[in-house]
Formats: C-alpha cells, sequence, structure tokens
C-alpha cells in the first residue's frame, strides 16, 4: 500500500479488528478507526448477532475464521494487513478522540527507524463506568507496531505482541468497553483463570499450585491493588472488581492443582 495520499499522510496504517458477536461496540470502534485506517481487516469467528452487518457498513476487508485462540486469530489478523504500520484492536476497543489525533500526528512525523512499535494506555470500562485505580490503569498494551516487526506470542490467554526493535508509549487512551457488569467481568476472569493453568501446566510451572501460593499470592494481590495501586480511593466498584481479582490469582492455582492431580490419578 503506497505511502503518498493516506489518511494520516504518512505511512500508510491498517486496522485490524478480530471478533465475535460485539454488535453492542463494534460501532464505536469502527467509527474511530474509518477516520485513520487505510484500511480495516476485520476477522470475524462466528458472529451470530449484528456484528458482521455493522463491519460491512464500513467497507472493511471482511474475513471469516473459526476461533484459532488469542494470539492466533491475531496474528492471521497482522498477516492479512497490507498497511507499513497496524494497528491491532479488539472489537471492544475504542480510541478515544485524543487517541486519534495523537496515532494522526504520530503517523505522519518521521517515525525513528529503530521504534518498532507503540504502547498504548488502556482504560476499562464496566458499562459505562470507567476504572482507573486499583492496578487496572494505564494497562499499556503495545498494538501500534510496524509490519513485519512483530507478532503475539503464542499463549492460551493473556496474549501480547513481540517486536524486534525500540518501543515507545503513546499518552491517550484506548477505551476498553470489555464488560457489561461486574458479574460478567467475574465469569471471565474464572475463564481465564482456568486457561492460565491449562497454560501453566503445559509449561510444566508446577511450583505454581503449592497451597502456600494459594493463600498467600491471592492476599498479596489484594493488598497490593487496593493500598499500594490506590484502589481505597476507587469506590465500591474498583473494590469489588479487586476481590474478583484476588480470587482469580487463587484459582489459577487451586486449577493448576486439579490438573496435576488428574493427570497422576490418570497415570496409575
Amino acid at each position: 500500500m503506497p505511502t503518498t495520499g493516506t489518511k494520516t499522510g504518512g505511512p500508510s496504517l491498517s486496522v485490524t479488528i478480530v471478533a465475535q458477536d460485539e454488535e453492542r461496540t463494534a460501532g464505536a470502534v469502527l467509527a474511530a478507526a474509518a477516520e485513520i485506517a487505510d484500511e480495516i481487516v476485520f476477522l470475524d469467528s462466528g458472529s451470530t448477532d449484528r456484528t458482521v452487518e455493522i463491519a460491512q457498513s464500513y467497507c472493511v476487508r471482511l474475513y471469516r475464521q473459526p476461533w484459532l485462540g488469542y494470539a492466533q486469530q491475531k496474528n492471521m489478523a497482522l498477516e492479512l494487513a497490507r498497511g507499513e504500520w497496524v494497528l491491532s484492536l479488539d472489537a471492544d476497543e475504542v480510541m478515544s478522540p485524543a487517541l486519534v489525533n495523537e496515532i494522526r500526528q504520530t503517523m505522519s512525523a518521521p517515525i525513528p527507524p529503530e521504534i518498532d512499535g507503540f504502547k498504548i494506555p488502556r482504560v476499562l470500562f464496566i458499562e459505562q463506568s470507567p476504572v482507573r485505580r486499583g492496578g487496572f490503569y494505564p494497562d499499556a498494551q503495545l498494538r501500534l507496531i510496524r509490519k513485519g516487526r512483530g507478532r503475539f506470542r503464542p499463549r492460551v490467554v493473556h496474549e501480547s505482541i513481540a517486536v524486534e526493535g525500540e518501543v515507545a508509549q503513546l499518552k491517550n487512551d484506548l477505551l476498553h468497553y470489555a464488560y457489561k457488569d461486574v458479574e460478567q467481568y467475574a465469569q471471565t476472569m474464572d475463564r481465564y483463570a482456568r486457561l492460565s493453568a491449562m497454560q501453566y501446566f503445559e509449561e510444566h510451572r508446577r511450583w505454581r499450585s503449592n497451597r502456600f501460593n494459594e493463600f498467600f499470592h491471592p492476599a498479596w494481590t489484594l493488598f497490593y491493588r487496593q493500598v499500594v495501586r490506590g484502589g481505597l480511593f476507587g469506590g465500591p466498584l474498583c473494590r469489588q472488581l479487586n476481590v474478583i481479582y484476588a480470587d482469580y490469582v487463587g484459582k489459577k492455582i487451586r486449577y493448576l492443582r486439579e490438573l496435576e492431580n488428574s493427570a497422576t490419578g490418570s497415570s496409575r
């Protein structure tokens, strides 16, 4: 894709979006992306709501792919992108107007050749309530990368990009409308705990299943996030989320021990 005539006035920019059943937020994500993207690669993994219909209204390059896993799905979207730079988003991550302008300015200015990526601070929302304390912010994510210089690491959960060169930091926020309510957050963290336990088991990180860890790590996590990271000043919502997060830390350990016990029993 040529550099001249791009929306930012700099190198061509692709925005990749992976999605499944995200009609609640897809329109806002796409509207912001359309302001700066020279192309939008939209990779859907089997939506049954209006997600695909909404995406098609923005003239995206639409692809359908059954779910491969977090890292694999996002890497496939990166491979489909044709821009010189790629911004990788989920379909519940909305660029703030300030972030759109910052990316436009960043792309239009000369980017040092040693820089292969930019981290972006991310704000978690529960419905329409932002959570900015207790360890939930800034949650900087490496998402804007030079094409071909980075990929998501092969993990079953908590995937992140690794790039070859140096990484810089943007200032403005990506708005993460991840959960409709606290209950959805709790259900998701339980699923992540099971996936993390599977990752630890496959990596033979068995020391994590120690019963002392199951007691100490959640207690320390809650103290650290509520006291050290200022969750006490984040109100009842922040406290609720941190209690669930501490429980998630304990569940990872408990689920790992269950996998170990099951494997030991099956080998007898």
